[in-house]
């Protein structure tokens, strides 16, 4: 559960009748103040949290984004008095996106060589990994130090930057919360196309030829659950699949190809909606889907949780509640050519019983998706943002820690040629699971305090012989302000894949005076040989040497001039990690949900001379 919760938690608290009349304040005392505005809880974000966020965003989420279907009861008025009162904000009046960015010159294929410099979908290979050979990397470390802010691109209306991009063919394709699939030239940042969609695009883009075709396609899920193909060249729709018909199903780990087959990743906003009192928790059951990738037609949909969701017993105000739930999966899953099987991770559960497929690794046949093996982390997590709310109705009776993985499994190969299936959790703890025994547990190794936004968050990296873990255990004050703590948090950490034994470690980098400020490290690393890449909650990004000498640093939390001529402000840097790529680096900034400093940029950098 992550950016989710900030609209889905004022929706579950927002959506009982109000009369016409009532503007945004008084929806918001009547129906949210008792979440937002009361004790610090790191699952439900404050108010001034909610103040980062655009009104163009919020409001375009409550009409036809992801939170359509939880608002559907909510007049037009009230749902612009809801945007206007918790933003402090007003339309954007109209401002032409990417206007003034063009690329001037439109050319008939790719500004380079498809076989080139590229980082295709969200771990950079199948297996997830996050690291970046040297050829494909165009950097080495010696170079590192004289990176240079080369370009930023600013995402219209937005208030935060949680897609990662992908490179291919000179080509930059990036989602955003416009609800816009953009493609940039990769060197200078114009924009070659945008597209429309339904919903926004948080995760990764993959790139391929389209089977059966001369095309070449790029492919992703939104925040709707609809999973898309789109010529990579043109921005034309191939085709549009639902891959899920739960209201609350959405697409939030990047879709992962492998032999002509998009194998989707199914998580949810339920873990939200669920807690109002009034509301039937829980029925959504995370899955994977895998479609053909030339005709976007479903071969066959894999649940996480394999009973369907049946009435139990009812809450004190009366409503039926259902379970088993959850187990939703937030990331790309990764494939194993070897054991033609794909790996996936869940969450937590959402209702009793908790199921035992929560906060675990799946294991899925790849061409039937019948279950392989199952190897849980964490039993009896089930939980709801009710558990941190006033009104606790709807949270389960004996709550779990919220400890579900957030991350994709890394297949590694160790240098003596055994198999690895590493992943850190946000316990605290990172696992290594052996693909080749059924899952059996290798070895586990805390890192990290762990808690709802602790431990390891979005994606480690690894390289033969280490994973390398960010770690970001963010806390919040409690003295009613609602603000990060500066003192808590962060630490990255390089494990040795074989024994799990901690052997490079960097401690948590110090905020000093700066404001709305955690050492947290929540965003996914990257790797390079020689260099772990690792941004903050802080706005800085980093990059340390392989034995923790710091390398070089940029504070991305201030002001830029776009190359499309969108007011630009850095700010947070949480969700996706850099991406390396023909000697440049790319990093989103700005990420204003668990009251970091918001922002709407794309930054590309690459090396300078002095």
């Amino acid at each position: 559960m992550r950016a989710c919760a900030v609209l889905a938690a004022l929706l579950t608290w927002c959506s009982a009748p109000a009369l016409a009349q009532q503007d945004g304040a008084a929806l918001y005392a009547a129906h949210c103040a008792q979440c937002h505005d009361g004790d610090a809880q790191a699952r439900v974000p404050s108010h001034g949290a909610l103040q980062a966020m655009s009104f163009d965003h919020v409001l375009g989420t409550l009409t036809s984004g992801s939170m359509a279907a939880m608002a559907k009861d909510r007049s037009d008025a009230e749902r612009r008095a809801i945007a206007a009162f918790v933003t402090g904000k007003t339309a954007a009046g109209g401002i032409a996106a990417d206007a003034d960015g063009r690329c001037t010159q439109q050319g008939s294929g790719f500004p380079q060589a498809l076989d080139g410099p590229r980082w295709n979908g969200w771990g950079v290979d199948a297996r997830n990994s996050r690291f970046q050979p040297a050829d494909m990397a165009g950097l080495t470390a010696a170079q590192v130090p004289h990176l240079r802010l080369k370009w930023a691109y600013a995402f219209p209306g937005a208030s935060v930057s949680f897609a990662p991009p992908t490179i291919v063919g000179g080509m930059l394709f990036i989602g955003g919360t416009d609800r816009k699939v953009h493609a940039l030239d990769a060197r200078s940042g114009c924009t070659l196309w945008t597209l429309a969609l339904d919903a926004a695009v948080r995760a990764a883009i993959s790139f391929a030829p389209l089977p059966g075709s001369d095309q070449f396609a790029i492919f992703f899920g939104d925040l709707r659950a609809n999973a898309y193909a789109v010529n990579a060249l043109t921005g034309a729709l191939i085709w549009k699949t639902k891959v899920e018909e739960h209201a609350a199903a959405r697409i939030t780990g990047a879709p992962t190809l492998h032999s002509g087959v998009l194998y989707v990743p199914v998580s949810s906003i339920e873990e939200a909606a669920g807690s109002q009192a009034s509301y039937e928790c829980c029925t959504f059951r995370g899955s994977v889907v895998a479609l053909d990738a030339a005709t976007g037609k479903t071969i066959w949909q894999a649940y996480t949780i394999p009973e369907v969701p049946h009435p139990t017993n009812k809450n004190a105000k009366g409503t039926q509640l259902f379970g088993p739930s959850g187990a939703a999966i937030w990331s790309a899953p990764t494939i194993d050519a070897q054991r033609t099987a794909v790996y996936v991770a869940t969450s937590n559960s959402y209702s009793n019983p908790p199921a035992a497929t929560a906060d675990a690794v799946l294991a899925f046949e790849l061409a039937t998706g019948k279950l392989l093996w199952k190897q849980q982390a964490t039993p009896k997590d089930a939980f709801v943002v009710a558990c941190y709310a006033a009104d606790k109705t709807n949270c389960p009776d004996d709550p779990g820690p919220d400890h579900d993985f957030g991350q994709s499994p890394i297949l590694a190969t160790l240098r003596d040629g055994r198999r690895v299936l590493a992943i850190a959790q946000k316990s605290g703890v990172v696992h290594a699971f052996d693909p080749d025994d059924g899952g059996k547990i290798l070895w586990q190794t805390r890192i990290g305090k762990g808690g709802p936004l602790g431990g390891s968050e979005w994606g480690s990296a690894a390289d033969g012989e280490r994973i390398y873990v960010a770690n970001s255990d963010v806390r919040f004050t409690r003295d009613g302000t609602r603000q990060l703590d500066s003192t808590q948090g962060g630490g990255l950490f390089g494990l040795d894949l074989a024994t799990g034994k901690v052997v490079m470690q960097v401690p948590p980098a110090a905020c000093g005076e700066r404001l709305q400020c955690s050492p947290a490290l929540s965003a996914a690393v990257s790797l390079i040989p020689g260099v772990v890449f690792s941004g903050g909650v802080s706005g800085f990004l980093r990059a340390y040497a392989t034995d923790g000498k710091l390398l070089w640093e940029f504070d991305t939390a201030r002001d830029f001039e776009a190359v499309n001529g969108i007011p630009a402000h850095g700010g947070a840097i949480d969700g996706p990690g850099p991406v390396i790529a023909g000697g440049m680096v790319y990093t989103n900034s700005g990420y204003g949900q668990w009251s970091g400093v918001a922002g709407n940029v794309l930054l590309a950098f690459e090396v300078g001379t002095e």
